[in-house]
């Protein structure tokens, strides 16, 4: 029998982990097996639990419990379900976006870059994307378009944030991925020796007077290619450049010299991605 608990004050102590605690608090960094996400809307809660995810709590609009989130509270046991009337939980910022449902989850364990990419043949690496939104749409993409896994330098904004999964419509959990590297020291220079220890070439997104264009032969003949994509404004550091076998640019018209991160990804991804792989 589900574990059914009302909640009548905005201000009741079991919603603070929904409306009170920040992305800071609920990744615990002191304590990373502690540490807990947000996964908002049936979708995303549905690919959270096939991904193995551990559900905590969820918090779910009373005309919901019979309907649309019953098979999903139906997996989770006894955990307890905190509900309420609509005009409770629309005080929670953004609830309207959740489609009347949110799960608290355990943070999984991080796996290595080397078991993550140990048979990846097409890989995307993050360096510093900080939006939350344009990290999800990545990962949104990279799930589409034949991306094997996906790596993120430290300086990145967590996959598992609120928003990015929300946006990614809970392609986080269906992507392999990891942190290259602990520290910002890490990357590029070590990170890069790992990336080619494992066999891949790498390919930098950026603007450069010996950028090859995206459709360059040798470029898409490789067996394993790293794709690496930078942060918002400033795009990949020179460094991370330098350190490259491929720069690659996307051709532009009507004077555009770039596109958002997101959407380079998909192009990116829809020219060089793994297309051989099974739905």
């Amino acid at each position: 029998m589900p574990n059914i608990i009302e909640i009548t004050d905005f201000q009741a102590p079991e919603l603070d982990v929904y409306a009170r605690l920040t992305e800071a608090q609920l990744l615990n960094r002191h304590n990373l097996k502690e540490g807990l996400f947000i996964a908002e809307s049936p979708k995303v809660i549905e690919r959270a639990l096939d991904a193995g995810c551990e559900p905590v709590s969820f918090l779910v609009q009373r005309q919901h419990i019979e309907t649309q989130a019953k098979e999903l509270i139906a997996r989770c046991g006894d955990i307890p379900v905190f509900t309420a009337e609509f005009d409770i939980l629309t005080q929670l910022t953004g609830f309207m976006l959740t489609r009347g449902m949110l799960c608290a989850m355990r943070r999984p364990a991080l796996p290595t870059v080397e078991e993550i990419c140990g048979k990846a043949t097409r890989i995307a690496i993050l360096e510093n994307v900080m939006n939350p939104t344009n990290v999800g749409a990545i990962f949104r993409s990279a799930a589409a378009l034949g991306i094997d896994a996906v790596l993120l330098t430290p300086g990145c904004s967590n996959p598992l944030y609120r928003r990015s999964a929300r946006v990614s419509m809970g392609t986080v959990f269906q992507i392999p991925w990891t942190y290259i590297g602990e520290e910002t020291a890490d990357w590029p220079d070590a990170g890069m020796a790992r990336l080619h220890a494992l066999g891949f070439k790498t390919a930098a997104m950026a603007l450069s007077d010996d950028s090859v264009s995206i459709d360059d032969p040798a470029l898409m003949a490789e067996e394993k290619l790293a794709i690496i994509l930078g942060t918002e404004g400033d795009g990949l550091a020179d460094v991370t450049i330098d350190g490259c076998d491929y720069t690659v640019k996307i051709p532009m018209s009507h004077g555009v010299d770039s596109l958002n991160v997101a959407a380079a990804s998909a192009v990116a991804f829809w020219q060089l991605g793994n297309h051989s792989i099974a739905p």
